[in-house]
């Protein structure tokens, strides 16, 4: 998809975000760790979450719309026992599918074609827990087993391993401690539903958490929260846009940290247990807070600041006065793209792989730009709609990934945004 962008255009309107994509392909999966019906509400209609169903529904899973964000998932039974390459490589929730097969099935076969350091975490918590792992060069073969006690430690507070750790000591396990937890709102919504499904799970929202497991799970009925990271990043494009928006539908908590990272650049958020408002902001400016630089962002494990969210970040530096450090802690490759930006005027030095300092403020001037990923894709979208001039986006249907509908939601509240 190719996507033409008018700069310069203030946002004005209501906006709400869509379920998070990330929650649905969790809750989706734990669906199938029982042999009940599961209704989930608010779901969203991206990339990822088509290719969870499709999978779910190779799997044998009967899937049935109440109507058109509301489904029931129910099955007698998995049918396969193999994950294909093109399952595991498309999404996070190909993954994710290791824990119902094996807690239905007790072995799955998981077909890659990435390098097994890509899931070292993942492989490492599976061992932890008594699961037998087998490598070879293009598949990993794994065995069930149950336990009645067992306490393990995450190499890395991965979403993913957190998750897969949850499903299977819900069902498999007596007691389970993890520890060094994602503690992300969408683990908490996969740990709620669980609860709600027979299991006992304290610690929910820290990065510790005692796994108490059930017998038998029942079913469940949840509504998926909304999707912080594109509220987060409408409300950093309506800021710099020099509109005004109403985010409805949000749950506050969640934002509160990400509102205070924003506001070291300038960028105020009003916020309430359910709305956010962006007031009109006639020019950012940095807080002035740091010894070497006016303003620095740097990116943490949630509740930190979202890694996800270091492009957006990247282009609000751009229109602050003052300069910034932005410090992505997490990833190797996230700040590639302030090339693009650099292209468009932007004045930055990308110090290393983690680390760019940003001048501000710079006119953006727009340009052919392609978008890699979701992660920058949302930013080149914010920095399009704040540029001079027309910009042309390729591969745009990277944004409806994770973001069901985005474009069309930021057409509604005055976003110049031509689909071609």
């Amino acid at each position: 998809m190719r996507i033409r962008v008018e700069g310069k255009q203030p946002l004005n309107g209501v906006y709400r975000p869509s379920g998070n994509a990330n929650t649905a392909q969790a809750l989706l999966a734990a669906s199938m760790i029982t042999d009940s019906p599961v209704t989930l509400h608010n779901f969203p209609r991206t990339l990822s979450t088509q290719s969870m169903i499709t999978s779910a529904e190779s799997l044998g899973v009967v899937l049935t719309w109440n109507d058109d964000s509301s489904l029931t998932a129910t099955h007698s039974g998995l049918t396969r026992r193999v994950l294909t390459q093109g399952e595991t490589d498309v999404s996070i929730g190909g993954l994710l599918l290791v824990a119902p097969l094996l807690i239905q099935r007790q072995y799955v076969r998981l077909e890659i074609d990435y390098p097994l350091n890509r899931i070292r975490t993942h492989l490492e918590a599976l061992r932890d827990l008594g699961i037998d792992v087998v490598t070879s060069a293009n598949a990993v073969d794994l065995k069930a087993a149950s336990w009645e006690t067992r306490e393990i430690i995450l190499s890395q507070a991965s979403v993913t391993a957190t998750a897969l750790v949850l499903m299977l000591s819900a069902c498999l396990g007596k007691y389970t401690v993890l520890k060094n937890a994602a503690c992300e709102p969408h683990v908490q919504e996969l740990t709620l539903m669980l609860v709600q499904m027979g299991a006992r799970i304290d610690g929910i929202g820290s990065n510790v958490l005692h796994i108490h497991g059930a017998t038998a799970l029942a079913g469940a009925d949840v509504s998926i929260r909304p999707d912080h990271i594109e509220a987060a990043s409408v409300a950093a494009i309506a800021a710099m846009s020099g509109g005004r928006v109403q985010i409805e539908g949000v749950r506050g908590s969640d934002m509160r940290a990400i509102a205070r990272m924003f506001e070291r650049l300038g960028l105020h958020i009003d916020i309430d247990a359910e709305t956010m408002f962006i007031p009109k902001h006639e020019v950012l400016t940095v807080s002035n807070r740091e010894e070497d630089v006016d303003a620095s962002v740097e990116t943490a494990p949630w509740p930190g600041f979202p890694s996800d969210l270091v492009s957006v970040a990247t282009v609000i530096a751009t229109q602050a006065r003052g300069t910034s450090l932005i410090h992505e802690k997490m990833f190797n490759n996230r700040l590639l793209f302030v090339d693009k930006l650099k292209a468009m005027g932007a004045q930055i030095v990308l110090c290393d792989p983690h680390r760019a300092i940003v001048v501000g403020s710079t006119a953006l001037r727009g340009i052919y730009m392609d978008s890699p990923d979701v992660r920058a894709g949302i930013g080149m979208l914010a920095a399009a709609l704040v540029a001079d001039g027309e910009s042309v986006i390729d591969n745009a249907q990277t944004l409806e990934q994770t973001f069901a509908g985005v474009l069309g939601k930021l057409q509604a509240i005055n976003a110049p945004i031509i689909l071609e």
